[in-house]
Parts: structure tokens; sequence; C-alpha cells
């Protein structure tokens, strides 16, 4: 490829990174604003949950259609409609005057983000063909999707304390615009086609319901009870609507999800570790703002700086350190390494006590988890793409975004219940309000270094270390990551 062509693709990258931070960002940033949006526009403490569940239901639920969808017609021509959704979305959300207009374009919101994701990372494997040049792509893109939370959850509390929180959704549509533009300048048009142009039909329509379902059940589980019959019921429907989605992909000659992609080893793998992975993820993002903010009484721009130093490590492994690693050593060693120091940040949080300080109670876990992340999102997204063929990348990249998501949203779902218990058997106990809730803190982040430590041992077991060239300069088009899966 000439400069130029090199220049274009990392500037596609960075399109494509801004796109993802947005859609990553509105999952935390709208938690900072909440009590305010709830004073505005008259939620209940019920109702305003809707205001982040039903982003999550719809960016859930169309990740898989999404990503095939890509693969059928084109990931650009998909990223781009994607993301003008989302804008114009966005756009809603920041105008919403009353509750029902707020929800309903949230969840379009999240059908917008769904989309883009789901081909967002198809796109840039696509467009990094060189080993080294696309570990190191993969590294910065890995960092979005690591630091995006809590950078949300700085960037909020800076919002809706100077602003309102009108904003941070207004703020999108300039950004939104730009990427839209910018992805007409520089995305590929083409794409490979498939060998069919037919929409498995039956396949969308159940695989989706059934991660609608799941999503809504998981998401309102600790406020209805695990133990209902509602609960159950929906987790059950989810469950059955799942079987049959798999009865057709098997009897389908041009199925949504062929189902011998889960034969892929590191695919299969690297989907259980971002499950457990994403709910580790969540313990530390959740519970350690919480800690800070209902124990520690930080506010929320003080949360956000707190999280500064593990951005700012992450960062700096994004932009070529982890790339290295991953050369030298292939996935399992720095995905292991990773996910443990992460597990060590997370088990330190357990001794944070009511009176912590910063310097000595969080910045060290700050600091782990800032190196676990920025060595192991590299080789966990590379590891998931690097066995599937070019015209199935759009529905792995569904697949892997939808891992991370289901990780997330169940890992959170467990980490509340567990500290909402913990707390409550305290509070009982005679313990004061601070030491309960400190106390449910400590069991959560016991759990999520438990998902870490779970993530760690099977990546590191169960990865096939592909061969890698022996230095960063390998020529375009060495195989290094098209080692498959008999």
């Amino acid at each position: 490829m000439t400069e130029l062509d090199a220049r274009t693709r990392w500037l596609a990258l960075y399109v494509l990174c801004l796109a993802s931070l947005m859609i990553v960002l509105d999952v935390t940033i709208v938690g900072v604003a909440l009590p305010s949006i709830k004073d505005d526009l008259g939620f209940s403490d019920t109702s305003l949950a809707w205001v982040v569940n039903a982003y999550l239901l719809t960016y859930g639920g169309f990740l898989l259609l999404g990503g095939r969808l890509g693969d059928l017609y084109g990931h650009g021509r998909l990223f781009l409609i994607g993301i003008s959704v989302f804008t114009l979305a966005s756009l809603a959300c920041g105008l919403a005057t009353s509750q029902g207009s707020l929800v309903v374009a949230r969840s379009v919101q999240g059908l917008g983000g769904a989309v883009a994701s789901a081909v967002s990372l198809s796109l840039m494997v696509n467009l990094f063909t060189d080993p080294g040049e696309r570990a190191k792509a993969m590294g910065i893109f890995g960092f979005v999707a690591a630091g995006g939370g809590s950078i949300g959850v700085l960037l909020g509390g800076i919002i809706t304390d100077l602003i309102s929180w009108h904003w941070i959704f207004l703020v999108n549509v300039p950004i939104g615009a730009l990427v839209v533009l910018l992805s007409l300048r520089l995305l590929p048009k083409s794409h490979l086609p498939t060998a069919s142009k037919r929409l498995d039909i039956p396949g969308a329509v159940t695989v989706t319901a059934a991660l609608i379902i799941a999503v809504y059940a998981i998401v309102n589980g600790n406020e209805i009870g695990w133990a209902t019959f509602r609960t159950l019921g929906l987790l059950g429907l989810s469950g059955a609507l799942l079987v049959t989605f798999l009865f057709i992909e098997t009897r389908n000659s041009s199925p949504l999800m062929p189902l011998r992609l889960f034969r892929l080893r590191n695919m299969a793998t690297a989907d259980v570790v971002g499950v457990l992975w994403a709910a580790a993820m969540f313990a530390w993002f959740f519970m350690s703002a919480l800690y800070m903010q209902l124990v520690l009484g930080y506010s929320p721009l003080e949360i956000g700086l707190a999280f500064l130093p593990a951005n700012l490590i992450m960062a700096a492994f994004s932009i070529g350190l982890s790339a290295k690693l991953v050369m030298r050593f292939g996935f399992r060693a720095p995905l292991a390494t990773g996910l443990g120091l992460a597990a060590v940040g997370l088990l330190l949080f357990t001794r944070a006590p009511v009176d912590g300080t910063f310097v000595v109670d969080i910045l060290p876990s700050m600091i782990l988890l800032g190196f676990g992340a920025g060595m192991a999102f590299n080789p966990v997204l590379l590891a998931a793409m690097s066995d599937v063929a070019p015209e199935e990348a759009g529905l792995a990249s569904g697949i892997v975004n939808t891992s991370f998501m289901m990780g997330g949203a169940v890992g959170l779902a467990v980490l509340a219940s567990v500290a909402d218990s913990r707390t409550a058997n305290l509070l009982d106990a005679g313990e004061s309000q601070a030491s309960a809730l400190t106390g449910g803190y400590h069991l959560a982040f016991l759990v999520g270094a438990l998902f870490a430590m779970g993530a760690a041992a099977i990546g590191g077991l169960l990865l096939r270390n592909q061969p890698m060239p022996g230095h960063e300069e390998a020529p375009v088009g060495e195989p290094a990551f098209e080692d498959r899966a008999a």
C-alpha cells in the first residue's frame, strides 16, 4: 500500500474508535445524570430505570442481526446507517420533554448503536491485514471499549454539573455528523459478498427476541426478584426461543449464524472469556464508583478523576505496548497475565475501609486494573477474530459484542444482588449504613475477582497461540492470524 493508503487506514480506525466511544459512553454517561432527569421529567424510581434499560434492550438484542446484515449488504453501508440512526436518536433524546419520548428515543439510540458496533470490529479487521498493524489497531480499539465506561462517568459529571442533562445526548450530534462525513470519505465502499443474499428471517426474529427478553429479565431481576414467576418465566421463554433459533439454524441453508463458527476454538474460547471479563469489568466500573460515592462521599467529577490513572495506563498499552506483547508472546500469556493483574486489583478493593483514602485504598487497585485491562483486551479481541473468514467477520464481530454485552448485564445483576444481600444482612446485624454498604461492595469485588480469575484460566489454557512473525514488520498478508480450527 502507498503511504497515502496507510494514512487513510489509520484515519479510518480513529473514526471507528470515535463512533465506538460515543456508543460505549452512552451506557455510563447517563448514570450520573439520572437524578437530574428524574427531577426534570418527573420519573418515578421504577420508571427511571427505563432510561438505561431501553438502550440496553435494543443494543443487546440487535447486535447479532446487525453483524449479519453487514456481511450481507456491506459493513461500511451498515456502519453509516447505524451511526446516522444513533445520531438522530441522540438529538431526539436531548430535545425530549416527556418520559415517553426520552425512553423511545433511547431505544432507537440502542438500535443504531448495535448496528454500528456489530460491524465496526469487522471493518477494522479488514482494514488491517498486516499482523503487526492489526495488533496495534486492535489495542487502540480495545482501549476505547475498556476505557469508555470510566470516561463516561467523568464526562457525565462535568456536563451535568456545568450545563444540563440534555447535553449528554446533544453532544453526540456534532460528533456523529463528523463521523458520518469522515466515514463517507475514509471507509471502504466494497465488501466481500457472502454466498447468499437471503436473510434468515425466522432465525433473526427468534434470536433477537431471545436476547431482548433475556436482557429485560436480567436488568429487572434485582428489583422484581430472581425467584419470581415473572423473572423465571421470562428467562425460560428466552431459553426456549434460543433453542428454537438453534434448531432453525441447523435446518437453514443460509443461516443467520452458522453454528460451525463455534467449532473455531479461539472464537469460542474468546467469547467465554469475554463474558467473564465483562462481568469483572462491571464490578470495577460500577461497584468502585458506588463505593466512592456512597461511602467516601466523592462527587461525580472526583469519581471520574479517580479512574484517570487507569485510563492513562490503558492508553499507553493501546498505543503500542499491547501490540508488542501479542506479537512477542501470542494471545495466551498477555491475556492470562492481564486478567490476573485485574483480579488482584479487584481483590485489593475487598479491603477498602469505610474511611478509605485515595492513595492507599483506591489508587493501587486502579493501577493494577489499568495494566490488566490494557494487556487483556487486545488478545481477547484478536483471538476472537483470528480464525474467522472475512465474509463472516461482521457476524463474528456481533457475536463478540453480544458476549461482552450479555456478560456485563449478567455480571452486574449478579454483583448487585450479592452486594444488596450482604448489605441487608449487615444492617440487620446492627452495622452502620456505611459499614454495611462497604461489606456488600467487598463481597461484590470478591465475586468480580473470581470472574477475572476464571477468564484468565480459561484463556490461558484453551486459546491457541497462532504462529507469529519474527518481527513487527512482517510482509503484508502473512497469515499470522489465519490459522483455522478443523
